[in-house]
């Protein structure tokens, strides 16, 4: 019978089974489906399974001829589990995978410069992942982009060895990066970040976290921002981004690049030292295209006594994006912490000018302890609003929370340690229909019988260690 059907048929069916687990069951049930699917197979995801690892590997490959996407992870491994993929796995990959073109790897231990590069081979190599692995160095990245002239996407995370930018500036100079994220690497600074130079004008994504901890030490190096000078930064097809926990020093290094993203989608600033209020006036006035903003702000406790130039951003921040960025459809506010929040940051009235002027269709309120049952009421007339979270926002009452059923979108709602609101809250929703779903978490005064029938589904937790 299986003879019998067409194989476009089958790939079809194949196509649709998305669990490898079941693939791997439907391949063992006749020859002809077993060698279809090996064809058809283009990623592999595994791990700690594999023992021996580099022997298991080559079985792989050689079955799956047509792997693209790889990827090998080891978190919670232990020595029990067998001997972790060497560099001598790297060498299989780059031999019997000739399409790979994504490959990921975290907490791969063994594996060194060496490995990387054997990868240089992989001249499809477009995107490259690399998490905790310790004994990678600047000097195994250089070897591996070298080779791979197509690369556009790089992800390093916790790579500590990490600390010869050489392969930056490669990578500006062969002008093929779009996508790079470098996230809690201690030898990377932002004033590495101008080494790729041209490499600015491809960039469409960039994502740049500093260690928490590693920041307040580098506070005091002012070698890292004075690198750059104020001069012209390239990056005008930049679309989204991100930036943590980094310094940002008036008209120069990463300020300059908040003022030239014109075609910007997304920004992400969190905990970012600096950052004022007119650069995000800057940045509102030439990126129209905004979508998404995500500011999370020190108190002026924490940090006033740390930089000459503590991050200060306003309400006039909050009225800038409003009147410029008729786009914008996603708002998330946050303070580092409830107890001293910051006086010269975003009121109320900010808040109410992106809700009035701009297509708001997700707002995220996080310690916004200026945020009232007045701020809700305001909500009752955000046409477009259909996802709300408000965490620790504990100036709302029940009586903030029973308008939540007078909004005219909303379907989502997520509550988290919110102190002002009970059961009777949520009172007016239950049986209404009027929410798709409701998330209450760590509320002290909710019960998992009140918010029953609030919404078509419901998720409750109830943890209130964080209250002690």
């Amino acid at each position: 019978m299986m003879d019998n059907i067409p194989e476009h048929i089958i790939w079809e069916i194949l196509n649709r089974i998305k669990k490898t687990s079941d693939r791997n069951n439907v391949s063992l049930a006749c020859k002809r489906l077993y060698y279809l699917d090996n064809a058809q197979r283009h990623s592999l995801k595994v791990g700690c399974g594999m023992d021996p690892a580099n022997e298991a590997l080559t079985c792989l490959c050689t079955r799956f001829l047509n792997l693209s996407k790889v990827e090998i992870t080891y978190s919670g491994w232990m020595s029990k589990l067998g001997k972790q993929l060497d560099d001598n796995g790297l060498f299989i990959l780059g031999n019997h995978c000739p399409l790979l073109c994504d490959l990921s790897l975290s907490y791969c231990t063994f594996i060194t410069d060496v490995g990387l590069g054997y990868l240089a081979s992989s001249l499809k190599l477009s995107s490259l992942r690399l998490n905790f692995t310790p004994r990678i160095t600047g000097c195994g990245i250089l070897s591996l982009v070298v080779g791979c002239k197509n690369l556009s996407r790089l992800h390093l995370i916790r790579c500590l060895n990490v600390s010869s930018v050489e392969w930056l500036e490669y990578l500006g100079k062969l002008g093929t990066l779009e996508d790079l994220s470098i996230r809690n690497c201690r030898a990377i600074g932002e004033g590495d970040l101008i080494k790729l130079g041209p490499g600015w004008q491809k960039l469409k994504r960039l994502q740049f976290e500093v260690d928490a901890n590693y920041r307040y030490m580098k506070v005091y190096d002012r070698l890292s921002v004075d690198r750059w000078q104020k001069q012209n930064v390239p990056c005008e097809n930049m679309l989204e981004l991100s930036l943590v926990n980094c310094i940002i020093s008036p008209g120069r290094g990463l300020a300059c690049v908040l003022g030239k993203c014109k075609n910007l989608e997304i920004i992400h600033l969190d905990m970012c030292v600096g950052v004022r209020d007119s650069d995000i006036i800057c940045l509102s006035q030439i990126s129209s295209n905004l979508r998404s903003v995500s500011f999370r702000v020190p108190s002026d406790f924490s940090l006033s006594s740390l930089v000459n130039n503590p991050l200060r951003l306003t309400d006039e921040s909050l009225k800038a994006l409003a009147q410029n960025c008729s786009k914008l459809e996603s708002v998330s506010l946050s303070f580092s912490d409830g107890e001293f929040p910051s006086f010269s940051s975003f009121t109320f009235s900010g808040i109410y000018h992106l809700i009035q002027k701009c297509p708001v269709r997700q707002i995220s309120l996080d310690h916004v302890y200026s945020f009232s049952d007045f701020g809700m009421e305001a909500l009752c007339t955000a046409e477009y609003l259909e996802y709300l979270e408000l965490v620790r926002c504990q100036e709302i009452s029940d009586e903030g929370l029973q308008l939540v059923s007078q909004f005219p979108r909303l379907s989502i709602l997520r509550l988290c340690k919110c102190l002002g609101i009970s059961d009777d809250g949520l009172k007016p929703l239950v049986g209404s229909c009027k929410l798709d779903f409701l998330a209450v978490e760590d509320c002290p005064q909710v019960s998992e019988r009140g918010v029953q029938g609030a919404a078509k589904f419901v998720s409750f937790k109830q943890d209130l260690s964080w209250m002690y």
